[in-house]
């Protein structure tokens, strides 16, 4: 029996081929059906494709072959003559999605029709640019792929995302992993022998909210990664963007501030600098040592132990502190976003990460900037919504973008 992976191969060798082309094309469009809609006769992807019935026919015959697709029967409901009714078969084949963070990496097993099947998150971990941290990472992703035995024949290859400057297309992450004269795909690539498809973690989240969570409906999408850091992701009309490099989206390093604080990046003003996760933990701190009360001495005994997580728990727990400080930042990021409204005009902004779980203490004070510094028109043109995957957006997008890259689908 020939392995799931072979199929890609296969593909891309026919692709190559002349002859062989309009029939790969059937076949990513007859996926692409299926996993949209889940299930569908011959009829409706004939109807899709625009193919001859006998033609899809064959093409789902060989798909079947392949235990890609399984016929799930008659249809029940109607009168006359029943159709059988094809679907993806979940279990033909899976995708490993590593997400990698500053602190920790989060891991998952996603199957072919974007169902996660298996996730494992929070695992310890240092991000830094250095062999003994990549060596530690591909350590973490070879345990977990050795604890889930029904992996070995089935596993269809590799997505990492990552924080900072990612060009998907060289597969090179500029901001970390960037040694050994190799891009980062080439070595994961080498390392698991297995296909490899690498992000940025905030275009992958982006994705994963299009293709399954609250901006399925939209064409046109801004996603904001609040976190430690912000970062945003870019759909134009239906098209995850990335720009030249792959560097678009740094939004939280637009000089909007007046200050004199030096980001990360070496630059001074940067949004990042007050408005960042990073940044609402040091004032919290910052606070706290000048005497401020606060619920979240409860939660942490050492000051210098609060994260991120402890100051949105303490938010959700109506501390004023943190509320006051989520709010502050809000008020910013609303006035960033607000250019980049009268810029692009989107359908629809969606706020992610760990501050946007603070639901109105962040949403309100975005939505009052944004009335106050947007075009009228521009204003009411645009919703907003939070995430509707949180902690599984960046998993299931990155999973999705290296399907894509295996069928490749636009």
């Amino acid at each position: 029996m020939r392995k799931p992976a072979d199929f890609f191969v296969e593909l891309g060798e026919d692709r190559a081929n002349p002859v062989s082309f309009k029939a790969v094309q059937l076949k990513q469009e007859i996926i692409t059906r299926l996993t949209r809609d889940g299930r569908a006769t011959i009829a409706e992807l004939s109807q899709y494709t625009h193919t001859s019935i006998p033609k899809v026919n064959e093409i789902i015959t060989e798909l079947i072959q392949r235990e890609l697709v399984v016929d799930h029967g008659k249809i029940v409901n109607g009168v006359g003559r029943k159709p059988n009714i094809f679907g993806l078969n979940p279990q033909w084949g899976y995708f490993l999605s590593v997400e990698t963070t500053r602190a920790h990496i989060n891991l998952a097993i996603v199957s072919f029709d974007e169902q996660i099947v298996h996730a494992t998150k929070d695992i310890p971990f240092v991000l830094e640019n250095s062999p003994k941290a990549f060596e530690e990472l591909c350590n973490l992703i070879s345990a977990y792929m050795v604890s889930h035995d029904f992996l070995q024949d089935r596993l269809l290859g590799l997505s990492v995302t990552i924080t900072g400057r990612v060009n998907h297309l060289t597969g090179n992450s500029h901001s970390f992993f960037n040694f050994d004269n190799i891009s980062l795909k080439e070595a994961l690539v080498k390392r698991f022998a297995l296909p490899a498809h690498i992000e940025n973690d905030t275009r992958a989240m982006a994705y994963g909210e299009y293709a399954k969570g609250v901006a399925q409906q939209e064409k046109n999408v801004l996603f904001f990664n609040l976190d430690e850091g912000i970062g945003m992701g870019i759909i134009i009309n239906g098209h995850l963007y990335s720009g030249k490099s792959g560097f678009a989206g740094e939004f939280g390093h637009i000089p909007l501030l007046d200050n004199d604080i030096i980001c990360h990046c070496g630059k001074k003003g940067c949004l990042e600098t007050e408005a960042s996760g990073f940044a609402i933990v040091q004032q919290v701190r910052q606070e706290l040592r000048q005497g401020t009360s606060s619920i979240i001495t409860q939660i942490v005994d050492d000051i210098d132990d609060i994260r991120l997580a402890h100051v949105v728990e303490a938010a959700l727990r109506d501390d004023m502190l943190c509320i006051e400080r989520i709010s502050t930042a809000g008020e910013k990021i609303g006035h960033g976003i607000a250019m980049l409204l009268n810029i692009f005009n989107p359908d629809l902004v969606v706020l992610g990460g760990k501050i946007a779980l603070c639901k109105s203490a962040i949403m309100l004070p975005i939505l009052s900037s944004v009335h106050k510094y947007t075009l009228n028109l521009v204003n009411t043109d645009t919703k907003f919504e939070t995430s509707q995957l949180k902690e599984n957006a960046g998993l299931l997008g990155g999973a999705l973008l290296l399907r894509n890259e295996l069928l490749q689908l636009a």
